[in-house]
């Protein structure tokens, strides 16, 4: 994998949670498998010209997670099974952000289950 990331950097959230988020992309797509190296924090903060430290900011989260882990004077490697904990992560997430909210509004709308499922098998189809 190369620093490069897909987004480009949103005002809205910190760069470091920017930086975690794009690593976590890497690793639920495949481009970063289990016990491989990722870029280190100076290739993060060179590609995006930020500070290391905001870099460096953004790997801890991630280690901090399990996600990642160091070795020692070789550098930052992806967890195993650190693929598999985000993506149960993400879908939590997803829940929390997305299902719950549509199914409130829903509600309000006065929109049942089976009407609800069939609106989601339309767009699926579109």
């Amino acid at each position: 994998m190369n620093p490069r990331g897909v987004a480009a950097v949103d005002d809205s959230r910190p760069i470091f949670v920017q930086i975690a988020e794009l690593i976590e992309n890497d690793i639920i797509g495949g481009q970063l498998p289990e016990e491989t190296q990722v870029p280190s924090t100076n290739e993060f903060a060179a590609f995006h010209r930020i500070n290391p430290a905001t870099a460096g900011k953004g790997v801890n989260l991630l280690v901090d997670e399990g996600i990642l882990y160091k070795r020692r004077g070789i550098g930052m490697f992806v967890a195993t099974g650190a693929r598999d904990r985000l993506v149960a992560k993400r879908r939590d997430q997803f829940q929390t952000d997305f299902i719950r909210p549509l199914i409130t509004e829903a509600a309000k709308l006065g929109i049942g289950e089976a009407a609800l499922l069939d609106m989601i098998r339309k767009e699926t189809d579109a």
